[in-house]
């Protein structure tokens, strides 16, 4: 499980910081709630070296992961090379699909992950 927090941005807040809420830690990636409505997470990540997101689905929903900086080997089928994820990259998990994350590099990958909506579902595989 990662760690996590969760921001305190005002519920009119319609531009929300996200570097503010970007603090690296040694364990497990460091998962921030941005923001959460019913229709949406909006989820900061930053996964330090050699840290994973293990693969997982979201049974009901989609999950969009923006990556701000950094690179990573993004897993997304079963049984298929991982992709190369690298900043400015958007990787899209449709509803029911496979996906997860190794940084590989020697640098933070850090992304900002939306899933839609809220009640998507999460299952580890």
């Amino acid at each position: 499980m990662s760690e996590e927090t969760v921001c305190t941005s005002n519920s009119t807040d319609r531009v929300l910081g996200v570097a503010e809420h970007l603090r690296p830690q040694p364990g497990e990636p460091l998962r921030t709630v941005v923001a959460e409505t019913a229709d949406a997470a909006v989820v900061a990540w930053v996964v330090l070296p050699g840290q994973t997101i293990g693969n997982h689905v979201h049974p009901h929903g989609t999950d969009v992961w923006t990556v701000v900086s950094g690179k990573g080997l993004y897993q997304h089928h079963a049984g298929l090379a991982p992709l190369r994820l690298r900043s400015g990259d958007v990787a899209v998990a449709r509803a029911g699909e496979l996906h997860g994350v190794l940084n590989d590099s020697d640098e933070p990958l850090v992304f900002v992950s939306v899933v839609a909506p809220l009640s998507a579902g999460y299952e580890p595989l």
